[in-house]
């Protein structure tokens, strides 16, 4: 009789999902090419401070230049990758605190008698107003939203897939102004003052919408985890030796460790903290004091804060981490310090790969200026859609949407996009709610595009966490990120209608229309 041979199936690794993007990428800009694909539209030049046309045209990678950009970039591009030095840097940091039993210790107690949703909402409220720290907050959170739901004996992978949802979901939702808003705010009134030349938008300008969004959004993100993420991740099995402590005991060495690292980081903190104040004796050293504003100050490219801020953060990790481990006795030797700091990037070799192939579809897409195209396009339906009221609003928001899963960097998005305000501007609607409308339609959308560099954050580390057998695919991360998507897109329509029918003041001396 013959024997049937079963194959288990194995689903494509993202890594050779990426090189197909690639390829697919390259053709498809050839034959955009082809056709002339290109849009154009009004754009305010910066210095002159007037209109000027502006052609976005798609460039062809499917010719000898365009393979040439291929092989002489691909290094470069994956050496010069943000998301990779500062994973590495920031990796350190987690090591010493991991190996050293610091994070084990603190988030088994924080969370050994806490309810379940209790520390699901604080950790995706901490993710929903991490902001201010830019785009270090997703190589913060998601290793450690891991550790705190493994230590909390859940599945690392909810935690992981929680906080990135939290962190995409309010990327646009900023309670105080960060670098980012500051430079949208400077575009916006470019753009303003071509109809309102003395018109002026304060940074308490967003405050209250910006509020209701994050307390709504974390509400209903815990809730999204709990009731339907927590309901579909894969079983986790734990290893009783390895990942958790059913027994664990607060023992005098482990308050000792935690009393030491306390001590550390909290001073620590208050030197960091008296550098970034500007006007006492000897104090704002990490500032750049060729800005006016002080966000500008701290978060400009040559401020010493903005240019150390990953290393900032990683000392303060080793000063946690080497407390409690010296403390606890943890760490006894200079042998076992320099172990635990490498600790984290043992087996590092796969994410490096995921990276890599990452690193090379994003600059591939990049080259294509499809996001661009995409974005001119969309500006020119609707400039050209002659909608007034909450059709152009609903108009907008799509668009923002649309040219997020394309272009997900929002301050060159929106220098595209926000050739829209005069004509929202002419239609009644203030530049302030252009603006919240833009960042609403880009929260809703930059969870599920893997052009987002730090989404291969994410993936990598739901692919370290998964234990099935088959490979974790690129199309299995952005299905479990689809009802925070959903819901939150339900969200942002509802508070906009709200905002624009009952006029509520959007936050200290702005309004929905002008």
């Amino acid at each position: 009789m013959r024997k049937l041979k079963i194959r288990n199936r194995v689903g494509l690794h993202p890594v050779m999902t990426f090189l197909i993007l690639c390829f697919v990428v390259i053709i498809l800009s050839g034959f955009l090419h082809l056709f002339n694909v290109q849009a154009t539209f009004n754009e305010v030049n910066s210095i002159s401070g007037s209109y000027q046309v502006t052609t976005e045209s798609i460039n062809s990678l499917l010719n000898l230049s365009g393979i040439k950009y291929v092989f002489t970039n691909t290094v470069s591009n994956f050496a010069n990758f943000t998301v990779l030095p500062h994973l590495i840097i920031i990796l350190l940091g987690f090591g010493i605190m991991e190996r050293s039993g610091f994070l084990k210790t603190l988030i088994t107690i924080l969370t050994k008698k806490a309810k379940k949703t209790t520390v699901t909402f604080f950790l995706v409220f901490c993710c929903m107003i991490s902001s201010i720290m830019g785009d270090l907050s997703y190589i913060i959170f998601i290793p450690l939203s891991a550790l705190l739901f493994l230590y909390g004996k859940r599945n690392p992978m909810i935690g992981i897939i929680a906080s990135f949802a939290a962190l995409t979901c309010g990327s646009g939702l900023s309670i105080l102004l960060t670098s980012v808003d500051s430079s949208l705010l400077t575009t916006t009134l470019t753009y303003a003052r071509l109809v309102q030349p003395n018109i002026v938008i304060t940074p308490g300008s967003f405050f209250f919408i910006m509020l209701v969004a994050v307390l709504t959004l974390s509400v209903i993100i815990t809730n999204i985890t709990e009731n339907i993420i927590a309901k579909n991740v894969p079983k986790y099995e734990f290893n009783e030796n390895k990942d958790i402590d059913d027994d664990l005991v607060f023992t005098k060495n482990k308050k000792r460790g935690l009393l030491i690292a306390f001590i550390g980081g909290l001073i620590y903190l208050l030197i960091f903290i008296y550098n970034i104040i500007p006007g006492l004796p000897f104090s704002g050293n990490l500032l750049d004091y060729s800005q006016n504003l002080y966000i500008d100050k701290l978060f400009s490219y040559n401020s010493f804060f903005s240019n150390g801020f990953v290393f900032i953060v990683t000392i303060f990790f080793v000063i946690l981490g080497l407390g409690y481990g010296i403390g606890a006795k943890t760490i006894k030797n200079n042998k076992e310090f320099v172990d635990a700091l490498g600790s984290s990037l043992n087996g590092i070799g796969k994410i490096l790969l995921m990276i890599f192939a990452s690193a090379t579809f994003i600059s591939i897409v990049k080259q294509t200026n499809l996001g661009n195209v995409v974005g001119g396009f969309l500006v020119n339906i609707v400039n050209n859609s002659q909608f007034t009221g909450l059709p152009l609003i609903l108009l907008f928001f799509i668009a923002s949407m649309i040219t997020t899963l394309f272009l997900p960097t929002p301050i060159n998005k929106w220098l595209i996009l926000a050739s829209c305000l005069p004509t929202l501007i002419e239609a009644g609607i203030s530049p302030e709610f252009g603006q919240v409308i833009f960042r609403f339609g880009e929260s809703v959308t930059l969870g599920l595009t893997p052009l987002f560099s730090y989404f291969i954050v994410y993936l990598a580390y739901l692919e370290k966490y998964s234990q099935n057998d088959k490979q974790f695919k690129l199309s299995k991360a952005i299905k479990y990120q689809v009802p925070y998507s959903f819901i939150s897109l339900i969200v942002f329509v509802i508070m906009i209608l709200l905002w624009y029918i009952l006029n509520i003041p959007l936050g200290l001396g702005s309004a929905v229309g002008i």
